[in-house]
């Protein structure tokens, strides 16, 4: 037996489709601004050092300590304040 072919009007007709409405961009995170410009001075630097060479030479600290502590001075020398007000303000928190 030969099938028939199904005429174009027997085909159902497709429902309206809406149209896609795009996504609303997701809003833009604001953007961390580099610090340019801001180092240690050489000065700044060797008292660091020495200061951490103390730490490391009473055993007071261990090795992360010692990282994390430094990180913390240095960022705020970067601030301005000197040796001493940094390391203060550090051991009073």
């Amino acid at each position: 037996m030969a099938r028939k072919r199904a005429s174009k009007d027997a085909v159902a007709p497709k429902p309206e489709s809406e149209p896609a409405q795009e996504p609303e961009p997701a809003p833009e995170e604001p953007v961390k601004k580099k610090r340019v410009g801001k180092k240690l001075t050489d000065k700044q630097k060797a008292d660091l050092k020495n200061h951490m060479d103390k730490h490391k030479d009473l055993q007071d600290l261990t090795p992360s300590q010692r990282k994390s502590h430094r990180m913390k001075m240095m960022s705020r020398m970067l601030q301005g304040k000197s040796l001493k007000e940094a390391h203060k303000e550090i051991m009073s928190s």
